[in-house]
């Protein structure tokens, strides 16, 4: 089953007015980072990463060729060196977020990102006792009082128009 870390912005107070800016990194071999490096590192914006990526890549290739190494052997270790990269993408997500004043937050075990999002935030509400700096739930109460304060425009409702209907077809059973 998938672990994934959840990481939250350090600047941000960590509460569940701020809980869109989560995010969860799902450990384990990324198919698409070892298939597709560069395009996956530049989609996940992890540009130290990326710059990495290539430099590594290029001063092999081109040191292996200088040795005189053959094409198939150098196609081979950019192969393993892909393979790597699918292997650690996760350990590069969590360190470009740890660079950027984030902190992980929770470890969950969940079959999809969905179960782990459900999962984590039953147990972070569970902990805080229900919502911690909500300003949306507080219970406002009922609508508020009319006033009757004469002279007010606010006072009293606007007149009903003439004939007491509105819209577009003003009597009841009128042509269209």
């Amino acid at each position: 089953m998938p672990v994934y870390t959840v990481h939250a912005p350090v600047a941000d107070g960590v509460d569940l007015a701020a809980t869109d800016k989560f995010t969860f990194v799902r450990d384990g071999f990324h198919f698409w980072a070892a298939v597709a490096g560069v395009i996956w590192l530049a989609w996940h914006r992890l540009w130290l990463a990326l710059i990495g990526w290539l430099l590594v890549t290029t001063v092999i290739d081109f040191g292996l060729a200088k040795l005189g190494v053959g094409r198939g052997a150098i196609s081979l270790v950019d192969l393993v060196l892909m393979l790597l990269l699918g292997f650690e993408a996760a350990n590069l997500q969590r360190w470009t977020l740890s660079r950027g004043k984030w902190r992980q937050l929770d470890i969950v075990v969940a079959d999809s990102a969905e179960a782990a999002e459900r999962r984590f935030f039953d147990r972070w509400t569970a902990r805080h006792g229900g919502a911690v700096n909500d300003q949306w739930s507080v219970d406002r109460g009922g609508p508020p009082p009319t006033r009757n304060v004469p002279g007010q425009p606010f006072s009293k409702a606007p007149p009903l128009p003439q004939g007491g209907i509105i819209g577009l077809f003003p009597e009841p059973g009128g042509s269209r």
